[in-house]
């Protein structure tokens, strides 16, 4: 589906954010991105979705494609009009806007009957958002807000969708049902790609997983395998992989069912 190729990345003329990436997403799957701050994660995404020139960065060797398209010439809107959407940190979402009016935003490239039928999807994700239809959007709470901005790019039907950390400052029940959200739209037929530094919720999302170091994949392969390295259990888990994943594994599918009524 999505795949980045020798990627080098830098801001400026002297600064080297990423070093020959190399990842692929895969059809319907979840990849997780994992590194610590500077990492080069935010880099990666601000690639993928053509937004890398907004920040001074340019590309300077590899390519990123989607299928057989290349597009990491192309800018943000034709990227968004192939089906690669993002979901930025912090969620930005139109704070004096309804809750309606952002996810019609959303939607406003897509034709009327793909944006009903995406607004419906919406809804049966996040009944919250139905229910709220008409408020102010920044009067919702922080886990309602980062569910609006997930809800908003999904009304654009994307293939891909990149979210850069969500679970960031959302207590740890709103972050169970994020985990589960994830999984649904990764099980309705979405690749994710999954930039987080809460790597027990990303490990445990996610079907394979990258870490980035210092701009390069130091380590890369299924989550299950990632989760017993010894190098993310002392960097990532606390040296308490296999428990903290498998409560996380239990945890998000038991709120998110018993949430929405599963």
């Amino acid at each position: 589906m999505l795949n980045v190729r020798d990627l080098h990345v830098r801001y400026g003329r002297s600064v080297a954010a990423l070093h020959g990436v190399d990842l692929a997403v895969p059809d319907d799957g979840v990849l997780a991105v994992l590194g610590s701050n500077g990492a080069g994660k935010s880099t990666l995404l601000r690639t993928i979705s053509g937004t890398l020139k907004l920040h001074r960065g340019v590309v300077t060797r590899g390519e990123v494609r989607l299928g057989e398209t290349r597009i990491d010439r192309l800018d943000p809107a034709a990227i968004v009009r192939l089906g690669v959407v993002g979901v930025p940190e912090g969620r930005q979402i139109f704070t004096r806007m309804s809750v309606d009016e952002n996810l019609r935003a959303g939607g406003i490239a897509v034709s009327p009957e793909r944006r009903a039928k995406a607004r419906k999807r919406v809804h049966e994700l996040f009944p919250v958002l139905g229910e709220r239809a008409r408020q102010r959007a920044g009067l919702l709470s922080g886990g309602e807000q980062q569910m609006l901005a997930i809800g908003r790019a999904l009304m654009s039907t994307p293939q891909v969708l990149l979210l850069d950390e969500p679970s960031l400052g959302l207590a740890p029940k709103v972050v169970e049902q994020i985990s589960g959200i994830i999984r649904e739209i990764h099980a309705q037929g979405t690749s994710v790609v999954l930039v987080e530094q809460n790597a027990v919720m990303a490990l445990n999302v996610a079907d394979h997983a990258v870490v980035l170091e210092v701009g390069t994949v130091a380590l890369a392969g299924p989550s299950d395998e990632l989760s017993r390295s010894e190098d993310v259990q002392r960097l990532y888990l606390g040296g308490h992989a296999e428990t903290q994943v498998a409560e996380a594994a239990a945890g998000p599918r038991k709120h998110f069912l018993s949430r929405w009524g599963g």
